[in-house]
């Protein structure tokens, strides 16, 4: 009858250790799968950082920050360019009519 007893004691703490590994691998396995979560949504977060890195590399191929600059300068320098351009050529056209207008003493 001891020995029934010792091996009732010993089968219950043999138990118990049981559950409690139980519990702990589970909480492993709870773990593991939020870290598994984890590691694709950094994993699709690297694919877009890449993704937008060969993006940079190809635009930096065709024109970089400093140069789309310096055109947009360019340009505006064009733009006012041709607005005095426009205007003198008004202005050229008008004292053409007028002189013309005096030759011919249309006044």
């Amino acid at each position: 009858m001891a020995e029934t007893n010792g091996w009732d004691t010993y089968s219950k703490l043999v138990l118990q250790q049981l559950e409690s590994l139980s519990g702990g691998i589970d909480g492993l396995q709870s773990e593991l799968q939020d870290v598994k979560e984890q590691l694709t949504e950094l994993k699709a977060k690297e694919d877009r950082v890449q993704d937008l890195k060969s993006w940079k590399e190809k635009f930096d191929e065709v024109a970089s920050p400093t140069q789309l600059q310096i055109r947009f300068e360019e340009i505006e320098e064009l733009k006012e360019f041709k607005t005095k351009a426009v205007t003198m050529f008004m202005v050229v056209q008008a004292a053409m009519a007028f002189g013309m207008a005096i030759a011919l003493e249309i006044f």
